[in-house]
């Protein structure tokens, strides 16, 4: 294999070798048997031989070291000599017969020869085996882009390890992170698998932060995605995503409303458990501590037949009589009303000069015994329910909540501090404004005054894209109502009935600001709190994806104040522990550094677009492992839909040129010198329409 040889390694590290190429070499290409070979380009391949291996390393410096020799004597100079050196790092393996693996067990000794890579070389790293019965757990093969050094090879990865896993695409703005996300999905939809079999009952869930993605998996009237009814995305938009505010925990509600953890927030947490309580029907009656001292007391008495006669200060009788009369909620009373009773004959025995018999005063202390533990477990289990009641999607009415339930709840709390109604005012001032915000009402449900039947089934089913399994037409439900006008509304009109959207898009560029992150994080709680309860084998048989694009606004790193972010909290849950029940994340940004690190750490997969911020450059460094430090130093440079991508889900570390999404998302540069340019239109913008809408709700189309 000599007529392959470009030169001999003169020093190697764990992942990093420096190549000297030989001095005959005088350009770029060497010529092979079969080809002209190209041997010193950035992105391009060495083979080392070791053994009966072959080492793959992927060349990130060239350089030339002049050696320049001065002798003493001034008169006499020697011309410059000058030697060409290669930097490279190792990537991977082609083991004797067998495909290329990523990674490195075998390493070169000095003086190593380098070879030139060859095209059999190229098509085992990049994988170009005909196609057959695809190994999907295994083999890398959705094509989502092509070699920029190796125009003629496509760069594939494997879907389950990329969208199975968690995976971040990052880069600066207009580096084309958007229509990288929609080109991958894209592209496995397209795919043919076996028998031309394709993708029919995916879930995938974009969180559309700008509004970009129903181009992209629709279409518009100029160009309609080829593959719309296939996909059948669900686009939900202001007047759909409604999300009730009783789907909210504790810890929502107290993110979004923000009570004084001292007084307000416990104020707040019992009038919940009394509303959602109320409609559970729970009611706590206690005895008074008074009469549970006597029972008590009684029991004493009890254990000591000598001591009985002291029974003669307690008037049974009437203690019987109240009891009767005490509220005790699901505490059934009457066994304990008839031990008393025969408690009191026997008390009038003793009246007679007759010792009672021990083994029946023993018998009615028992019965006495049991029926207070019994009432003290009622209680208590009443009392746990109404606490945890507050975190169950229980309907209760918000109105009531602010006008009834905290009043209520204080006058609970007002014989210990008579200023705590003080204290509340401006938490009921502040629920009272976002009742009344058309901007937070809205979105959230919080005027409605009816239960809606069957909210929670219907909305998970809703946002899944499982639509068609759960509504009837001309239901009254709200949800209902938006996925049919999908179907009658000419405009708008675009779902394919009783099929399943693969899809389902959420334009939260409607959303105030003061409602997304609550909004965001409970339907990601929602979705992973309803596929873990899939018990025993169908845990992880219904795999969702949730895009978060520009993730930093859900999952920042810095919280506001001290308050941490409830999507953080949420997405940050799902990173950890979403994997085992079928839940992974897709984070798209264009600030890495302001991103969880508890999210990204967790990502196995990268496709990073050009960074030009050295914070983000060097967050993305320490993500990955050091042997990839040299290939990230292009990403200053990238051209927008260049890439590299790195990770689980492709057989290598590369650089990319990422398909074309058809259609792309709406996301292009706004064309100021073309629109400047036009005439000047007297009728645009059209500034009553758009005053008017602001002023009525806040929203805009």
């Amino acid at each position: 294999m000599s007529e392959r040889r470009i030169g001999k390694i003169i020093s190697v590290d764990s992942f990093r070798l420096i190549v000297q190429l030989d001095e005959d070499l005088k350009g770029l290409y060497k010529s092979g048997f079969n080809d002209i070979y190209e041997i010193a380009r950035i992105n391009s391949y060495l083979i080392i031989p070791v053994g009966a291996d072959r080492i793959v390393a992927i060349v990130t410096r060239v350089k030339i070291q002049d050696e320049t020799e001065i002798e003493k004597n001034s008169s006499f100079i020697t011309l410059p000599r000058s030697q060409r050196y290669l930097v490279a790092t190792m990537i991977g393996t082609v083991e004797s017969g067998e495909d290329y693996k990523q990674g490195v067990y075998n390493y070169p000794i000095l003086d190593n020869p380098v070879w030139f890579v060859t095209k059999e070389d190229l098509d085992k790293i990049f994988d170009t085996k005909i196609e057959g019965n695809i190994n999907l757990n295994e083999d890398y093969y959705l094509p989502i882009g092509t070699s920029p050094a190796f125009a003629n090879y496509n760069i594939k990865i494997n879907p389950d390890m990329f969208f199975g896993k968690h995976a971040a695409i990052l880069g600066n703005t207009g580096s084309g992170k958007s229509c990288t996300v929609a080109s991958i999905i894209q592209s496995l939809f397209k795919f043919e698998f076996h028998d031309k079999k394709k993708i029919q009952s995916a879930n995938f869930i974009i969180f559309d932060t700008n509004g970009e993605y129903r181009k992209a998996f629709i279409g518009d009237d100029e160009n309609i995605y080829e593959s719309k009814e296939l996909v059948n995305a669900f686009h939900i938009n202001k007047d759909g995503l409604k999300v009730p505010y009783w789907f909210m925990n504790f810890d929502d509600i107290d993110y979004l409303f923000e009570p004084s953890p001292g007084t307000q927030a416990p104020i707040v947490k019992r009038a919940l458990a009394l509303a959602k309580g109320q409609e559970l029907a729970i009611t706590v009656e206690e005895l008074p501590p008074s009469f549970i001292s006597l029972i008590y007391s009684l029991l004493n008495f009890c254990d000591n037949i000598d001591e009985f006669w002291k029974l003669d200060s307690y008037d049974i009788p009437k203690n019987v009589s109240d009891l009767g009369t005490y509220k005790t909620g699901k505490f059934d009373k009457t066994e304990l009303i008839k031990a008393l009773n025969d408690l009191q004959l026997l008390k009038q025995q003793l009246k007679q000069y007759a010792k009672p018999n021990p083994k029946n005063l023993s018998e009615i202390k028992e019965r006495i015994k049991t029926e207070i533990e019994k009432y003290s477990s009622t209680i208590t289990t009443s009392k746990s329910l109404q606490d945890a009641n507050i975190d169950f999607p229980i309907w209760f009415s918000f109105i009531n909540l602010v006008n009834l339930f905290i009043d209520e709840a204080i006058q609970e709390q007002e014989s210990s501090n008579n200023k705590i109604r003080e204290y509340l005012s401006t938490l009921k001032l502040r629920l009272t404004s976002y009742l009344n915000d058309e901007r937070i009402s809205s979105p959230l449900l919080l005027k409605s005054k009816t239960k809606i039947e069957s909210a929670l089934c219907e909305f998970l089913a809703f946002i899944l894209g499982d639509t068609c399994k759960i509504f009837i037409k001309d239901s009254e439900s709200i949800f209902s109502k938006y996925y049919e006008s999908q179907f009658d509304n000419v405009k708008n009109g675009y779902l394919k009935k009783e099929a399943k959207s693969q899809i389902t898009i959420i334009d939260m560029s409607l959303l105030p600001f003061e409602v997304l992150e609550t909004i965001t994080g409970l339907i990601g709680r929602l979705i992973l709190e309803f596929l873990s309860r899939f018990e025993g084998e169908l845990r992880g048989t219904y795999p969702t994806v949730i895009v978060l694009e520009e993730a930093q606004n859900y999952v920042p790193e810095k919280d506001r104040g001290t308050r941490v972010s409830i999507a953080k909290k949420i997405f940050e849950r799902i990173a950890r522990e979403g994997r085992k029940y079928g839940l992974s994340l897709i984070v798209s940004s264009q600030r890495p550094s302001e991103i969880s690190k508890t999210v990204l750490s967790q990502c196995n997969s990268f496709i990073i677009h050009r960074l030009q911020n050295p914070e983000d450059q060097k967050y993305v460094k320490q993500l990955v492992s050091a042997a990839n430090e040299d290939i990230l130093q292009q990403l200053p440079i990238l051209p927008q839909q260049h890439a590299v991508i790195m990770g689980d889900c492709v057989r290598t570390p590369v650089q990319v040129k990422i398909n074309k999404a058809d259609p792309k998302p709406n996301s292009d540069n706004p064309k100021f010198i073309e629109k400047w340019l036009n005439p000047y239109d007297k009728n645009f913008p059209d500034y009553k329409t758009i005053s008017k809408e602001w002023e009525e709700g806040g929203l805009h189309n």
